[in-house]
């Protein structure tokens, strides 16, 4: 895919606003894209396969290529700064050098991009014991670096940390006002990668949009 085709699609998809698409300044939006509303993840939900988890055998992060390069010098982690960042400034290697980021799990703002941590909203771990092992190498790429669903989001490391590969009834975000917004990209995402969900799963996810 050529680099022009590529931005085009990551625009067309509300991925980036042309100011990032640049590399000069602010995102378009302060969160990221193609979050549904409640209706839409209910639904999705309700349509998603209810399994065990699969075995951790053979995963390694390794297996889901990232970070790929996106447009020029800049690669997924680097957009997604851009994106979710505020009055982001990056070098001619595309490295954000000042910024203000908003974590949105915990309500925290940083201002330093070393400070910030890309989170797969379903972690690639997650994915793999819930469908991916049986993807092609190039799926599990897609997924790792999706800029088009809500699957990379800016975060203060030590939070993104804790949560780790957990599902959300293992792990929820601190600022419990976020739950509603995090239960419905999980579940958006897991709907477009047709991945299962386990019942102590789903039933957490209910209650996180209950809170909507």
């Amino acid at each position: 895919m050529n680099s022009f085709r590529a931005v085009r699609g990551l625009l067309a998809a509300g991925a980036l606003s042309v100011v990032a698409v640049l590399g000069v300044s602010t995102p378009a939006s302060a969160t990221p894209p193609n979050i549904p509303d409640k209706t839409t993840a209910v639904n999705e939900l309700n349509g998603l396969r209810v399994q065990p988890d699969g075995s951790s055998a053979g995963y390694s992060r390794d297996k889901f290529k990232h970070w790929i390069t996106i447009e020029g010098s800049c690669n997924t982690r680097e957009m997604v700064l851009k994106r979710d960042g505020t009055n982001v400034q990056t070098d001619s290697s595309c490295a954000a050098k000042s910024g203000t980021w908003y974590s949105p799990y915990d309500g925290s703002t940083q201002t330093s991009a070393s400070a910030i941590q890309i989170d797969h909203m379903v972690p690639l771990a997650d994915a793999w014991r819930t469908g991916a092992s049986g993807w092609t190498a190039q799926r599990r790429q897609d997924f790792a670096n999706d800029l088009s669903y809500p699957q990379l989001v800016a975060v203060k490391g030590a939070v993104n940390e804790s949560k780790g590969d957990k599902s959300p009834d293992l792990w929820k975000p601190p600022l419990t006002s976020y739950w509603c917004t995090y239960a419905k990209m999980w579940t958006h995402v897991k709907s477009k990668y047709s991945l299962t969900v386990n019942s102590a799963e789903k039933s957490a996810l209910q209650d996180m949009l209950g809170r909507c």
